[in-house]
């Protein structure tokens, strides 16, 4: 047994090494695709099996010989596909795999089994287990739409091992390029300081209104978001900051824990970098990663809206005052004005065109070098290893997840049960886009009990995006889809519908038994963690409501006005649904009262067509007129009811 702490600092070289590795193949390439995903996983994997222990009874002081063997196992995958690809065909073609061959594929598959169950769990593993299953000998045994003639064991482990459609296929492409780049440029701003300045920054903007703390919370997510794309990461660094700040100004420990769950979760749709799905998702659809971000703005403010309008009406019912700090805003914003350059670079070369892993890269020297315009926050060769070090510990989970998920989904593309499936969300929902965006949300909370967000978006993405997208588009446009022909315009819907599995997915962060961001505020505020899982569910209303707006408003496919008439008018509805499920505004309302405050919400997030009113203001939607106006007066009716004071 090797002492961890004897071996941290060569563990530390070894993980900065994995992400110069990684840094210089995306700059400069010089590996094809599938050994540059094999040596993703391979070198991830090893430093995965020497930081994750076999499990909880293990002494987490100590590493086995078991883990080091495991992490010297990991690297065969890697060195074998380099020397064996070319023998595995024959002259005349054919493919011809040896003992060893198969030996090698079948190894690496319980590799990846074993190392996902260390960082995620037995869900995952299960899954795939199910999944090979399923293509080798179960598909036999179902009858119907869901029956598979099978495989045979040697033709699976070829395609699963050589080939991109299983384990080093497109998906540990996204891994090994978009998604490391983009941990790297985090794990750099993070050690430049950022997240001391984002915190700082935020208390100076909100703590002066009502339950500040809790707006702090939700302000400091939302900044490191751009900068992170992880819910538990943005939990640990800023939740640790504003959770005992909260409890500070009033609030109860579960609801404070709940909120930085909330705000957290939004850091995997806040742009410019959101998660890990994204990546997937631009790949997936052929969009450009830089409209996706853009398209996206928008209806990230709104979630963020909608936690921050939780707060101030539970502050306003529970009697919390602001928390009382007084920080001036231009001493901090010119301490930390450096860290806006690397983001102006990355967003600029985004726009320019630039790839997002050739944008990272640039972003993350500039990162290092406008560190040296403050006196405090400099960069010295220490700092830039532990960066280095840092993004590839951040990429572990990340990292093999997306590698071991891709057998899952060649599997689903192989057997054509993703077809089989939108066709049964078509039958099943009556061809009601409403009731298939139900089917979809009930599939993702019940995926969210045990799957992180990345995996839970790419097995709804596959086996669901084509029957949402059938539904969103016009009889017209869905006959020139099915005959081939894909219009230009088709591909903003194709967009929605994605933006809405992706976005249902987050729950995944919120939803026990499951729920990793909770689970790490819990441990934070020292409440049961289930507990903190619902109510940060109920906080997190958003992500349901957003996707509704995806579908049956142009806030994804109209115009720039369309899209800005749905969100002003919808900020306002979700400030509406707020006080309806508090049951509260100044004080308690009547059952009137909350009536029509659901009723102005309903108006206020639909569009005309559904209330069958005529279209005679163009962009301006007369439904809206309608809610904004029956808010404003229910408002001033509760504001005129004498009994209680206001609050």
């Amino acid at each position: 047994m090797l002492s961890r702490k004897r071996l941290a600092p060569i563990v530390t070289i070894y993980a900065a090494l994995i992400a110069l590795f990684h840094y210089y193949v995306n700059m400069r390439g010089g590996l094809s695709d599938l050994w540059f995903n094999a040596a993703h996983f391979s070198f991830l994997a090893s430093l995965g099996f020497l930081i994750y222990p076999a499990s909880k009874r293990s002494d987490p002081e100590r590493i086995s010989p078991l883990d080091l063997l495991l992490a010297l196992l990991a690297l065969v995958p890697f060195f074998f596909l380099m020397a064996t690809e070319e023998s595995i065909y024959s002259a005349s073609g054919s493919i011809e795999l040896s003992t060893l061959d198969l030996v090698v594929a079948g190894g690496t598959i319980l590799l990846a089994l074993e190392i996902v169950r260390r960082t995620t769990g037995w869900i995952i593993p299960i899954l795939m287990l199910f999944a090979i299953a399923y293509v080798l000998f179960l598909g036999n045994w179902f009858s119907g739409v869901f029956a598979f003639a099978g495989m045979s064991p040697e033709r699976f482990l070829y395609r699963a091992f050589y080939t991109g459609e299983g384990l080093f296929g497109f998906i540990a492409n996204i891994s090994a390029s978009y998604v490391f780049m983009f941990m790297l440029f985090a794990a750099f701003l993070m050690r430049s300081g950022a997240g001391d300045f984002i915190v700082d920054l935020s208390r100076a903007l909100t703590s002066r209104f009502r339950g500040g703390a809790g707006h702090v919370a939700v302000f400091s997510s939302a900044l490191m978001g751009t900068i992170s794309g992880s819910a538990v990461a943005n939990t640990v660094s800023t939740g640790s900051i504003t959770i005992p700040m909260m409890i500070r100004n009033g609030f109860k420990p579960i609801f404070a824990a709940a909120v930085e769950t909330a705000a957290s979760t939004g850091g995997q749709i806040m742009p410019p970098i959101m998660g890990a799905g994204v990546f997937v998702m631009a790949q997936m659809t052929q969009i450009p990663f830089a409209t996706i971000v853009l398209v996206s703005i928008l209806p990230a403010i709104l979630y963020f809206a909608s936690i921050s309008f939780y707060i101030h009406i539970h502050a306003k019912k529970h009697g919390i005052a602001p928390s009382g700090e007084r920080l001036a805003v231009w001493p901090i914003l010119r301490e930390g004005a450096h860290f806006f350059i690397p983001l102006a670079v990355l967003l600029t070369l985004l726009i320019k065109g630039f790839t997002p892993t050739y944008a990272a890269g640039i972003s993350i020297l500039v990162i290092v070098a406008s560190s040296w315009l403050t006196r405090t926050k400099r960069m010295y060769p220490r700092d830039i290893l532990e960066a280095l070090a840092e993004g590839s510990r951040n990429m572990i989970v990340t990292g093999v997840l997306l590698v071991s998920v891709g057998i899952i989904v060649g599997i689903i593309n192989i057997s054509g049960i993703g077809i089989t499936f939108s066709q049964l969300i078509m039958e099943w929902s009556g061809k009601s886009l409403m009731l298939a965006l139900i089917l979809v949300a009930i599939a993702s909370l019940f995926l969210g009990m045990g799957l992180p967000v990345t995996a839970s978006y790419i097995v709804l993405a596959v086996l669901s995006a084509p029957a949402l997208l059938g539904l969103m588009l016009s009889p017209e446009m869905a006959a020139l889809v099915s005959a081939g022909v894909t219009p230009p315009e088709v591909l903003i819907y194709l967009l929605a519908a994605h933006l809405i599995i992706f976005w249902l997915s987050q729950d995944s962060n919120l939803t026990p038994p499951v729920c990793l961001a909770a689970f790490a505020a819990a441990g934070i505020a020292q409440t049961p963690p289930m507990r903190t899982g619902l109510e940060a569910w109920k906080l997190g209303k958003g992500l349901y409501i957003v996707p509704i707006l995806f579908a049956f408003s142009p806030l994804v496919t109209g115009s720039w006005a369309e899209r800005l008439e749905v969100f002003a008018f919808a900020m306002v509805g979700i400030l509406a649904f707020a006080a309806t499920v508090e049951g509260f505004w100044d004080r308690p309302m009547k059952l009137w009262e909350r009536g029509l405050f659901a009723l102005a919400t309903l108006f206020l997030l639909s569009q005309d067509s559904v209330w069958g009113l005529p279209d005679w203001l163009g962009v301006l939607q007369l439904s809206h007129l309608l809610g904004l106006g029956l808010l404003a007066l229910v408002m001033t009716l509760h504001k005129l009811r004498t009994p209680g004071p206001v609050l």
